[in-house]
C-alpha cells in the first residue's frame, strides 16, 4: 500500500533477526574462568607475566572492535533480515508477502498482506495457516503448503473461500498462496532458513480464465459445425485437425480421429497432395493459395472441392500448421457456392437460436418461421390463408399484442416488449414478444419480425417466490399475534387457577371459573397452531422410526375415519430414521387423515405409504420445486376423494382458509401441518385432481446418528411434574415481566407457595432490584421479549456478578427462537406460555432442586 504521494508506506511488521551467538559468549566465559583458575594455582611471580599478557591481548581485541564498529565492519546488537531497500520493495508489491522464521513466527508482513486479510493493526496479523483455518475446504491445501515449508521446498496452492478474508459475508474469492525457502546468514556458515509466503487475490483472473475458456469452446463449436470444411496439416503433410463438417463429408468418425493419423495423400486424389505441399516461403512469411482439386472419401468416392490454403513459415523457412478452408463444389454450381454457404450458415443460426422467430404481413399473418417457433406454437398452417399470430395467444393478451403489431405495420421503430399468456387453463404457458418493424423495401410482403421467448418457467419461479414471501409474511404476523395472545391467555388461565384455589367445587361460581379456564385452554390450542404455522413453537425432536409411529396411530385413524373409509398403511422396508417431535408428527398425520376423510364423505380409500428416497430419486417427483436433492424418508398420504381445483390448491396452507362449512373448521389444520413439517426441516407438497383424489407427500431428511450422539435436550417429563407432591418453598425469586397482568398472577402464585417474590417490569428494573437486595436472589423468572432490555441481555448482565444464578425463561415463542442470542454453553430453563399455576410452581420447584 502506498502513501498519498505514491511512495511505499511502512511494512505492517518488520522484526529484526537476532545475530548474537550464545556459544561464542559461553566459550569466552569458559576461557576467562579457566585462565583465572590457572592464575590462582600458579604463584604470584609466575602468574604476573601471564596476567599482563592476557590483559594486553584483551586490550588489543577491544581496540580492534572499536575501530571495526566505527567503520561498520562489526555491528553490535541485532540486525535486520534485510535492508531498507528490500523492505520498501516488498511493501510496494500488490501481492501480500510475509516472512516467517523456522518456528513459524512472523518476521515481516507488508501492508498488502494486511489489506488482503482484512486487518488494520499489526497485532491482528496472522500467518497463512491461521488465516485460512476457518474454512474446512482450505485445510488440504494449507496442509500441503505446511509440509512443503517443513521440507524446505517451494510450493503453490489455489484456494477458494466462500467470502473475502477478514469478512463474514460477501462474494466468494479465489486466492493463490505460494511459498519458497530463503536462506540467510550463509556468509557466517549458519545457514538459517526463513520462509517467504506470497498471497494473491486471483478472483478476477479465475473469472477471466473461465470466460476465455467458454469463448474458446464457443469458437471451437462454431468452427466444428461451420457449413464449410476445415483442416490443418503440418509441413510433412500430416493432418493435425479436422472439423466435424469435413469429417462427415469424408465419412470418417471424428471421435476416433487422432492428430497425425491421416495424411494429405489419403484424402486428396492423385498428385494433389504434392501440389498443396509445394508452397514455399521465407521465415516470417504467410502464403495463401487457392486449389481446385478432388478429395477422396473413405468409401472411395470422389468429391470436387476448392481449398483456401494458408501456410505460415517459421525458422529456416519450415512450413507451419496450415489453416485450410474446404468448399464442397459437388453441392451446386461454383457461381452459387458463396451464396449457398451463406444460406446454410444463416439457416443454422436461424433454426438453432433459443428464440422463436416469425415474419408477419400487414394483417398479422405468419409467413415464415424458424424451428423454435414450431416447438413453441406448434405447426403453422401453410394454406392460402396463413394463421394469424393472435390465434396462438390467450384471449387476455390479444389486445396488447395487436397494438404492438399495428405499430409495426405503421413503421414505428421503438415498440416495447409484450409479456402475455399463450394459453389458459391448468397448465398455462407464457412468452415475451419483441416486435420489430420491417422498413419498406426490406422484405416481400413482410411488415414485422416477431421474436418470442418463452417465460413459462420464469413465471412459475416468480409465482413460487411470491408465494414463499406471502407465507413468510403471514407467518410473521401469525407468530406476533400468537405471542401477544399468549400473554393474555397466561393471565386468564393463571387468575382462573387462583380463583379455583379459593373456591370449592360446591360453590356456584366454581363451574363458571372452570368454563373460563377450559375455553382459555381451547384458545391456547389455537395459538399453538398459529405458532406451528409460523414455525415458532417448541419442538422436542427425537429419533423416530416412522413405521412404528404409523403402526401406533393405525387404531386411532381407523376410529377417526369410520367404517366408510378403508385405511391401508404400507410400511417401507429398511426405512431410514428421522429426527422429529413425536407428538407434532402424529398431529401432522392425523390432520391429513381427517381432511382426507372429509373429502370422502361417501366412502373411499386412504393409503399411507412410507419409503426411502435416494438423492437421485428426490429429483424425479412432480411439483417439488425448491427441495434440494438429498436422502429423504417419504410419507405419502393418498385419498380417493373429490380432489381440489387449482384455485383452492394455491391457498390450502394459508391460515384460516377452509372449504368446510361455517363452524366446522378453524382453517388451521393444514397451516399447522405446513409449519410443523417446515420447522422439522422437511418439505410438504400436494398433488390433486378434481374427482380423482389428492396426494400429500412429506419429505423428512434422513437422520444418520453419530457414535457419540446424545439427546440435544433433557426435558422434565410432564408426568414427573404432575407427581410433585410438595410445591412450596422459601427461596427468594425475582420475577421479570413487562405484562402487568402476567406479572401480578406470577407473583401471587409464587407467594402463595411460600416464596419471597421481587417484581420487575423490565430488564433494567431487574438489575436495580438486584442491587437493592444485594444480589440475594436464588432464582430469576424472566420474560424473553421486553422493552429496554430483553431476557437474554439481562442474563448476560446478571452473569457478570452471579455466574451460578439459576434462571427460567418464559415466552410465547419457541425456545430455539431466542437461544441463538445467548452465549455458547449458557445454561437456562424454559417454560412456554401460556402456563398454569401448577406448571409454574412445579417448574420453579424442579429448577431450585436441580
Amino acid at each position: 500500500m502506498n502513501d498519498v504521494d505514491g511512495t511505499p508506506g511502512s511494512p505492517m511488521i518488520d522484526r529484526p533477526e537476532r545475530s548474537g551467538n550464545i556459544w561464542l559468549l559461553t566459550g569466552l566465559a569458559v576461557v576467562l574462568v579457566g585462565a583465572a583458575a590457572v592464575f590462582a594455582v600458579l604463584g604470584k611471580e609466575q602468574s604476573q607475566p601471564l596476567v599482563l599478557a592476557l590483559l594486553g591481548l584483551l586490550a588489543v581485541v577491544g581496540v580492534f572492535c572499536l575501530f571495526a564498529g566505527s567503520i561498520g565492519f562489526l555491528r553490535l546488537g541485532s540486525r535486520s533480515t534485510g535492508n531498507a531497500i528490500s523492505s520498501a520493495f516488498l511493501n510496494s508489491l500488490d501481492d501480500g508477502v510475509i516472512v516467517t522464521d523456522p518456528e513459524g513466527r512472523l518476521v515481516f508482513a507488508n501492508q498488502a498482506y494486511a489489506d488482503l486479510t482484512g486487518v488494520d493493526l499489526a497485532a491482528d496479523v496472522r500467518v497463512i495457516e491461521r488465516v485460512f483455518s476457518s474454512d474446512p475446504d482450505a485445510a488440504d491445501g494449507v496442509y500441503r503448503l505446511t509440509q512443503a515449508m517443513r521440507d524446505g521446498r517451494s510450493a503453490k496452492e489455489e484456494i477458494r473461500m466462500p467470502h473475502p478474508l477478514g469478512r463474514q459475508e460477501g462474494p466468494a474469492r479465489w486466492y493463490r498462496i505460494g511459498l519458497r525457502p530463503l536462506k540467510v546468514d550463509e556468509e557466517e556458515g549458519k545457514g538459517r532458513v526463513l520462509t517467504v509466503w506470497q498471497l494473491s487475490d486471483i478472483t478476477r483472473d479465475r473469472a477471466e480464465q473461465e470466460n476465455s475458456f467458454q469463448e474458446l469452446q464457443r469458437v471451437i463449436n462454431f468452427l466444428d459445425h461451420a457449413p464449410a470444411g476445415f483442416f490443418s496439416c503440418d509441413g510433412a503433410g500430416k493432418i493435425v485437425y479436422i472439423n466435424a463438417t469435413l469429417a462427415d463429408w469424408l465419412g470418417y468418425d471424428l471421435a476416433q480421429f487422432e492428430a497425425g493419423d491421416l495424411e494429405l495423400s489419403q484424402i486428396i486424389r492423385g498428385d494433389g497432395a504434392e501440389l498443396v505441399r509445394s508452397i514455399k516461403g521465407q521465415e516470417g512469411d504467410v502464403r495463401s493459395e487457392t486449389f481446385d482439386l478432388d478429395f477422396v472419401t473413405k468409401s472411395g468416392k470422389g468429391m470436387p472441392v476448392r481449398l483456401l490454403h494458408r501456410v505460415p513459415f517459421g525458422e529456416n523457412g519450415h512450413a507451419g500448421d496450415s489453416r485450410t478452408l474446404v468448399l464442397n463444389r459437388s453441392r451446386g454450381e461454383e457461381a452459387s457456392e458463396a451464396l449457398r454457404a451463406a444460406e446454410v450458415r444463416f439457416a443454422r443460426f436461424f433454426n438453432n437460436t433459443p428464440m422463436a422467430i416469425a415474419s408477419l404481413d400487414t394483417e398479422g399473418r405468419v409467413l415464415r418461421t424458424n424451428a423454435p417457433f414450431l416447438r413453441l406454437f406448434g405447426a403453422v398452417d401453410r394454406d392460402e390463408q396463413p394463421t394469424k399470430l393472435l390465434d396462438y395467444v390467450a384471449n387476455s393478451g390479444r389486445e396488447e399484442l395487436d397494438r404492438a403489431l399495428s405499430a409495426a405495420a405503421r413503421g414505428i421503430g421503438e415498440i416495447l416488449p409484450v409479456d402475455i399468456s399463450l394459453q389458459e387453463g391448468t397448465d398455462p404457458r407464457s412468452a415475451t414478444f419483441y416486435v420489430s418493424a420491417v422498413q419498406e423495401g426490406e422484405g416481400d410482403d413482410e411488415a414485422a419480425i416477431v421474436y418470442a421467448l418463452e417465460t413459462t418457467q420464469q413465471r412459475a419461479l416468480e409465482a413460487q417466490f411470491a408465494q414463499s414471501q406471502k407465507m413468510q409474511a403471514i407467518g410473521q404476523l401469525a407468530g406476533g399475534v400468537a405471542h401477544d395472545f399468549n400473554n393474555v391467555l397466561t393471565a386468564i388461565i393463571g387468575f382462573s387457577d387462583l380463583l379455583l384455589a379459593s373456591h370449592r367445587p360446591t360453590d356456584p361460581s366454581f363451574q363458571d371459573i372452570m368454563n373460563i379456564k377450559q375455553n382459555a385452554n381451547r384458545a391456547a390450542g389455537l395459538v399453538r397452531q398459529l405458532l406451528a404455522f409460523s414455525r415458532r413453537q417448541t419442538l422436542r425432536p427425537q429419533r423416530l422410526e416412522l413405521n412404528d409411529v404409523l403402526a401406533d396411530l393405525s387404531i386411532l385413524l381407523d376410529r377417526l375415519l369410520g367404517e366408510k373409509v378403508d385405511l391401508n398403511v404400507v410400511h417401507g422396508r429398511d426405512l431410514w430414521p428421522v429426527m422429529a417431535d413425536l407428538n407434532q408428527l402424529e398431529q401432522v398425520i392425523v390432520n391429513l387423515a381427517v381432511n382426507a376423510g372429509d373429502a370422502m364423505s361417501d366412502g373411499g380409500q386412504l393409503k399411507i405409504r412410507t419409503f426411502n428416497v435416494s438423492e437421485q430419486e428426490s429429483t424425479q417427483f412432480e411439483n417439488t420445486r425448491g427441495m434440494p436433492p438429498g436422502e429423504y424418508t417419504l410419507v405419502e398420504v393418498e385419498d380417493s376423494g373429490h380432489g381440489m381445483p387449482p384455485e383452492v390448491m394455491a391457498k390450502i396452507f394459508d391460515p384460516f382458509f377452509s372449504t368446510k362449512e361455517v363452524g366446522k373448521g378453524t382453517g388451521l389444520g393444514l397451516s399447522t401441518v405446513y409449519g410443523i413439517v417446515k420447522q422439522t426441516g422437511g418439505f410438504i407438497f400436494c398433488t390433486s385432481e378434481v374427482n380423482e383424489g389428492t396426494i400429500f407427500r412429506i419429505f423428512l431428511p434422513r437422520y444418520i446418528p453419530e457414535v457419540s450422539d446424545e439427546p440435544e435436550f433433557k426435558p422434565v417429563e410432564e408426568a414427573a411434574k404432575e407427581k410433585a407432591a410438595d410445591l412450596t418453598g422459601s427461596a427468594s425469586i425475582l420475577l421479570v415481566e413487562d405484562e402487568e397482568a402476567v406479572r401480578a398472577f406470577g407473583a401471587r402464585a409464587l407467594a402463595s407457595r411460600g416464596y419471597t417474590v421481587h417484581e420487575a417490569g423490565s430488564g433494567t428494573e431487574a438489575l436495580e432490584v438486584m442491587e437493592e437486595v444485594g444480589g440475594k436472589i436464588d432464582l430469576v423468572v424472566s420474560d424473553v421479549v421486553m422493552p429496554e432490555m430483553d431476557g437474554p441481555t439481562l442474563l448476560v448482565e446478571l452473569r457478570k456478578t452471579q455466574p451460578d444464578l439459576k434462571i427460567i425463561f418464559v415466552s410465547g415463542y419457541a425456545e430455539d427462537a431466542f437461544e441463538e442470542n445467548l452465549p455458547a454453553e449458557e445454561k437456562f430453563f424454559f417454560l412456554p406460555k401460556p402456563f398454569t399455576l401448577k406448571q409454574l410452581a412445579t417448574t420453579v420447584k424442579d429448577v431450585l432442586n436441580s
